[in-house]
């Protein structure tokens, strides 16, 4: 069924207090006074969005946010937690002229999701989107796979938007390729936050092969979603050919020793990324000195932060970091404290039959 859509000027048209938007001009004498009227005119719409934006709400039957109205001045909105569910947002998409805005925490769904990407396919004032939820996917607005194509499409052809945050929401497999094809095809976003998600596996390798393309992000935040090797695999691969990203979190992703001496491969090539947080992985010492030497062997790199803040170091770890450091001078290495090692495969354990056996052996002779 096909999403009923509507516009500022639908219901502008509605209004009896404003004139048809097409008129009759025709004769040269009155085109100064047209100017007037249309600028005039232009300028009832402008005034008008409060309007636009009751009138929206009564056509879809849902009580106005009074916050909303109060602040159509502002050029940032905050209207996380306002309930405004699939058709709240439906009316507020069509009376949009800010360029932040928050919609944490407002169960908007699919539906809502919808509404508001045909919203961002004509809107090019709004810069910054926030639609992260809460702790509970009941009470917030709990995008999934599906819903990733309605924002890879609409990012398609929007490219005002600078910032997206869509943390603390369940992208997982498919939703991983929607967003790769997302970062594959935009040509602005700058900053994109998909903290807490699931991608994971095949949905963080195809996100990684539309990062590998992208030639706009700047600042990506990917913790909390369990890339694992697999993932950290595809990010060594992506960081190859991107040479735009400067900042990438990838906290708490399952990565191991193997991973990050995966994502190495990959930093050998970059020129551009000056952060990287590794922190609360499954890494030792050894995998510290695998992206410490990294740093040391590869002069172009733009690397000035990695943290692993919970990894514990030896002291050869300290030395080695000593000595990048004067090649680097600008490199800054958070680690736990000094006190690991690198882990040795224990001798194999004997078989007491065998030893049995030789004992009699002995004996006998």
């Amino acid at each position: 069924m096909a999403m009923a859509t509507l516009s500022v000027e639908a219901l502008c048209l509605k209004d009896e207090d404003y004139p048809p938007s097409t008129q009759n001009h025709g004769s040269e004498d009155e085109s100064d006074s047209d100017t007037e009227s249309d600028e005039k005119e232009e300028g009832k719409k402008e005034m008008s969005i409060a309007d636009v934006y009751l009138q929206a709400c009564k056509l879809v039957g849902v009580v106005p946010v009074s916050y909303f109205l109060r602040n159509l001045e502002s050029t940032t909105m905050n209207l996380s937690h306002h309930g405004l569910g699939p058709l709240g947002c439906k009316a507020l998409s069509i009376a949009l002229v800010i360029n932040t805005l928050q919609l944490s925490d407002n169960h908007i769904l699919a539906e809502g999701a919808q509404y508001l990407v045909e919203m961002l396919k004509a809107n090019f004032t709004v810069q910054h989107l926030v639609c992260r939820t809460a702790n509970s996917p009941l009470e917030g607005n709990g995008f999934t796979d599906d819903d990733g194509k309605y924002f890879a499409d609409a990012l398609s052809t929007n490219s005002r938007i600078k910032e997206l945050d869509l943390s603390h929401n369940d992208f997982c497999g498919k939703g991983g390729e929607h967003l790769g094809h997302l970062l594959a095809n935009n040509e602005g976003l700058e900053v994109l936050d998909l903290s807490w998600n699931h991608l994971r596996m095949k949905g963080a390798v195809a996100f990684c092969a539309g990062l590998k393309v992208n030639m706009m992000l700047k600042h990506l935040d990917l913790s909390w979603n369990g890339f694992g090797n697999e993932g950290a695999l595809a990010m060594g691969e992506a960081l190859k050919f991107n040479n735009t990203l400067v900042h990438l979190n990838l906290n708490n992703n399952r990565l191991t020793n193997e991973g990050v001496g995966m994502l190495c491969r990959g930093l050998e090539f970059n020129d551009t990324l000056r952060v990287l947080l590794l922190a609360y992985n499954s890494l030792t010492v050894e995998g510290a000195l695998a992206l410490v030497n990294v740093v040391k062997n590869t002069p172009k790199t733009a690397l000035e932060e990695i943290n692993i803040c919970n990894v514990l170091v030896n002291e050869n770890f300290v030395h080695l970091l000593e000595v990048t450091c004067q090649e680097h001078p600008g490199l800054d290495v958070q680690y736990g404290g000094v006190g690991g090692f690198i882990a040795k495969k224990p001798p194999k354990r004997v078989d007491p039959m065998k030893v049995i056996q030789v004992c009699v052996i002995t004996q006998g002779k």
